[in-house]
């Protein structure tokens, strides 16, 4: 259901009724209309409108990009509009964002965060609630990654681009991120435990979705194991002093650990385009310090993703054309095949009704001939042979040659082609 029309039901009939009509509950139905930013008739709308006192009907909001436009009560996915770019500049960003001035996404995060599963010092956190925005930290990080993920999404609006998580069943996915600092090349698939969101955040360039992920990123230490499941930096080792009846059963290991450094990655969230690119800080440069230079890549960034989009849709389309002629040449041949075998069928089982007819029309003929010898015979001997006769006729039973003809069936009532020869 779109949007606009589950507006024109809810202000149509009360919303019991339209609840009942999906087997929902009214107040989900309330909430769907809040998810859709649909407006519903306020409390005793009704009754006023009965008798003829009801308030004009609040009109529909225009939709903004990154807002849902369609409800599917089995959770059906619809495709996301086709993405257009339309860059209007309201004014330059600052470099940092008001101290008062908190967006949507990051408000309120921070407890989620600090309350999330039981994780070892210095471990990346891990929270229970996935629809959170998309950064990835420790919570020696979390203030500076929830600051500078704020800082970003102001920038962005405050030049126009909409910072939202991804709308519900639009199919748009999440790219998978890298938090090591050095990435290296390996034989095998890198493999991480960390949490992620359940939805994308993204910014909206015109309706050019890109997604944002911010993670604090991993270093390479030396770790020392000092037993019970524990390990601390090798740097903060201090070993007991030496002594014959002390043996240090300690051992060393590299660990990924949190650096405190912030990787920003943006991507495409479409699955026809694979693009990615991403901005990291060193101990001398902060990623605050370059707001201005990644919104605007960002939205040059969307420019060519469009470029990208169309392309990826038109060798969709050419592949989707060659499947069709290639099902179709499939649906022919098959087609032609099971012709062929129909009329071999429909030969071989005439063959066999042929045969079945001289096979029954010989047998008749010599259960007569031997009626038309027992003529010859003496009456007792005669009827003796006749009797036997009836006894053979009725081991043989009835067999009609015609119903074996008509049981037969020609190539066409096997098989009714699907082609023409004339369209071949």
């Amino acid at each position: 259901m779109t949007r606009e029309e589950l507006y024109e039901l809810v202000w149509t009939k009360p919303m019991t009724e339209v609840a009942k009509s999906f087997d929902v509950s009214g107040s989900y139905m309330a909430r769907v209309c809040t998810v859709l930013n649909v407006p519903r008739p306020e409390r005793g709308y009704w009754a006023k409108l009965a008798v003829g006192k009801a308030p004009a009907r609040d009109p529909l909001p225009e939709a903004q990009p990154g807002d849902q436009l369609h409800w599917s009560k089995d959770g059906k996915l619809h495709p996301p509009p086709r993405p257009r770019v339309q860059i209007r500049r309201r004014r330059a960003p600052a470099t940092l964002a008001p101290a008062d001035s908190i967006h949507p996404l990051v408000r309120g995060a921070r407890h989620h965060f600090e309350t999330g599963r039981p994780v070892e010092d210095g471990a990346y956190l891990k929270p229970y609630k996935r629809l959170l925005l998309d950064v990835t930290t420790s919570k020696t990080c979390l203030d500076k990654a929830l600051t500078f993920a704020n800082n970003l999404y102001i920038a962005l609006q405050s030049t126009g681009h909409r910072v939202v998580m991804a709308p519900s069943g639009q199919g748009f996915y999440r790219s998978r991120v890298d938090e090591r600092e050095e990435r290296r090349e390996q034989r095998n698939y890198y493999h991480t435990s960390l949490w992620s969101p359940d939805r994308p955040t993204l910014v909206y360039v015109g309706t050019v979705a890109i997604g944002l992920a911010i993670a604090e990123m991993s270093e390479q230490t030396l770790m020392r194991y000092i037993g019970s499941g524990r390990y601390i930096p090798d740097a903060d080792y201090v070993p007991p002093k030496a002594s014959r009846r002390f043996t240090d059963h300690t051992w060393t290991t590299t660990r990924e650990n949190p650096s405190g450094r912030l990787r920003l990655v943006a991507y495409s969230p479409y699955s026809r385009v694979s693009w990615t690119t991403d901005w990291q800080e060193t101990k001398s440069a902060p990623l605050d310090k370059s707001l201005r230079t990644i919104v605007r890549a960002i939205e040059a960034a969307a420019v060519d993703l469009v470029a990208q989009l169309e392309e990826a849709d038109r060798k969709a389309e050419i592949a989707r054309r060659e499947r069709e002629a290639a099902e179709e040449r499939r649906r022919r041949e098959e087609d032609h095949r099971r012709i062929q075998q129909s009329v071999k069928e429909s030969r071989d089982h005439l063959g066999q009704v042929i045969q079945q007819w001289a096979e029954i029309m010989s047998i008749e003929q010599f259960l007569r001939g031997v009626e038309e010898h027992a003529a010859n015979l003496s009456s007792a001997e005669r009827q003796q042979v006749l009797d036997r006769l009836t006894l053979a006729r009725n081991f043989l039973g009835n067999q009609n040659p015609l119903e074996f003809f008509m049981s037969w069936k020609t190539p066409t009532e096997r098989y009714q082609p699907r082609y023409r020869d004339d369209e071949e």
